[in-house]
């Protein structure tokens, strides 16, 4: 064993490092600040040393400075004297394989450098989150300490260590750690074996009863993808479209909707289109299903897949609850109804699906954000979204087009659209979010166009597990005709404020089942927009991203 100097460096505290709801993120220029990245480390690590943690799991989505980040990282933990480092050969670690290795080698924490959905490259994003022992996000009592700490952090301690070989597995020890490279792949694919049966996968890929077309949207999945689909399930290799991970994820946006996996979409609904069209996000964790001609709205499929849960082998003896974020639509709560279980209303953000999953009162979990998951990790896992829509599919030998209509046909359809309105000046958003604020006791009653007012509210959130408090979680509209608007500022931008408006019109099942979803809920929108006095206050008159 070399022994490595340790230095303590004098530095500034930034007053920036508030995490959103998903870590913090930023443009990759604000982590390049000199000891930007290093105070954020050093002050999560001051937090988390209350504890005595002995493993810490460490890896990334593979975007520009992925790698330097985890360099600094591994410098600053061998200065703290962590005993044990797990790190991600390659540096390349989707978040849901980190929820996964944080739970099977019983880790204290994991830190994951990703901006998710959040394009990448040099004047892209960055951002790092932590992860706790059960392998979910941090909850906000943890980020909230980590916060307080940055703002008055005086210095930190790094290691001079010259860069460590990441590119296969090995072991090393500095000075008081250990630190481990393993490939973050490997473990998933095992992993995942165990939860799904790939020969009958395997069998209905080879009797084309299924096929596929993913896009990884060059991002952290498209080395899973291809030892998934096509080296463990057999499906070809034109089965995975923009399968390189790129450190600029190719200069796209890796947000799997229908706005940026637009090859994807139009392939899938050409005349010789795949069974099953999938995509997923920057760092993993997020989901596009689509069939021949079909998209399956991330609410949609969740009701979808708790309809049909029994064909997955994970959960063959039932399931005993399902959650899902206040914003996503209440088709699932129908089929939850229908089976006798209980159904959360969550706010968004993962984290708050946790203490659910740990109480075991729920096992299958969601959000309109293109997320899904279950009780297998404590992330929303893209690919196990996937590989549950092909086992269903598989199992059913039905067509996405035909599945969808069965379940509306039984369930009655929440059309439902979000309108994204990006980059508002910070000021306008928090008038436009507080006049909304003030007006929830007074709308009931108020028409707008043909929807009148029936009530309105501040989501608050009281977790049924240890009795915490979320408040000021988005405001909810809801009309006499059973449609619901929902408004909330966005936590994962990197610029300005993101407003979203969440549409949602019930149509029974005797209704008309099969209209287009952005048509349908166009004057709603009208109406939303009127009522949160869009134009007015922010000067936007059109969304930038309908989903």
């Amino acid at each position: 064993m070399k022994e490595f100097e340790v230095v303590e460096v004098a530095t500034q505290a930034f007053t920036d490092q508030k995490p959103g709801t998903s870590g913090l993120r930023k443009k990759v220029q604000v982590f390049q600040q000199a000891h930007y990245l290093e105070n954020f480390v050093q002050s999560f690590l001051n937090v988390l040393q209350k504890n005595d943690p002995q493993l810490i799991v460490v890896g990334g989505d593979g975007r520009y400075l992925n790698l330097e980040a985890i360099q600094k990282i591994i410098a600053i933990a061998v200065a703290n004297d962590v005993p044990q480092l797990l790190i991600a050969r390659d540096g390349i670690l989707s978040t849901p394989a980190a929820s996964h290795w944080i739970r099977k080698y019983q880790a204290d924490a994991g830190i994951i450098l990703s901006a998710s959905h959040n394009p990448a490259g040099e004047q892209g994003d960055f951002g790092i989150k932590f992860n706790g022992a059960n392998g979910a996000p941090a909850p906000e009592s943890l980020t909230s300490e980590v916060f307080e700490e940055s703002k008055s952090l005086s210095s930190y301690k790094i290691a001079k260590l010259d860069n460590l070989d990441l590119t296969s597995d090995k072991d090393f020890v500095l000075n008081n750690t250990r630190v481990a490279i393993r490939d973050g792949v490997e473990d998933y694919v095992l992993y995942m074996a165990d939860l799904f049966n790939f020969t009958q996968l395997d069998q209905g890929f080879k009797s084309n009863k299924i096929s596929l077309l993913f896009d990884a949207m060059n991002a952290v999945t498209g080395p899973y993808a291809h030892r998934l689909f096509v080296d463990a399930l057999g499906a070809p290799a034109s089965a995975l479209l923009n399968a390189e991970a790129k450190v600029d994820f190719g200069g796209g946006h890796p947000d799997p909707n229908l706005v940026h996996a637009a090859d994807l979409v139009a392939a899938m609904n050409a005349d010789d289109a795949p069974v099953v069209g999938a995509a997923s996000d920057g760092d993993g964790d997020r989901n596009l299903i689509l069939g021949k001609q079909q998209f399956v709205s991330p609410s949609d499929s969740l009701a979808v897949l708790l309809e049909h849960h029994r064909l997955l082998p994970q959960f063959e003896e039932g399931i005993l609850g399902v959650a899902r974020s206040m914003p996503t639509s209440t088709a699932v709560d129908r089929v939850a109804a229908s089976l006798g279980i209980d159904c959360y209303e969550t706010p968004t953000g993962w984290k708050f699906f946790g203490n659910l999953l740990d109480d075991k009162r729920i096992q299958l979990c969601g959000e309109e954000s293109f997320g899904t998951g279950s009780d297998h990790v404590r992330e929303k896992d893209g690919l196990w979204a996937v590989l549950a829509w092909l086992t269903i599919v598989n199992a059913l030998n039905k067509p996405v087009a035909q599945i969808m209509l069965e379940h509306w046909q039984r369930f009655g359809r929440s059309y439902y659209c979000r309108y994204d309105f990006e980059g508002i000046e910070n000021a306008a958003a928090d008038q436009l979010m507080s006049e909304l604020t003030a007006g929830v006791t007074t709308f009931k009653d108020q028409s707008f166009g043909n929807y009148i007012i029936q009530s309105a509210d501040v989501f608050e959130y009281e977790d049924p597990v240890d009795g915490s408090v979320s408040k000021n979680q988005g405001i909810r509209i809801f009309f006499t005709d059973g449609s619901r608007v929902v408004y909330r500022l966005s936590g994962t931008g990197t610029q300005g404020a993101t407003l979203r408006v969440y549409l949602e019109q019930y149509q029974s099942p005797e209704g008309d089942l099969l209209g287009d979803a952005r048509e349908v809920t166009t004057t709603l929108a009208q109406a939303a927009v009127e009522i949160a006095k869009v134009s007015t206050l922010t000067g936007r008159t059109e969304p930038d991203v309908i989903t």
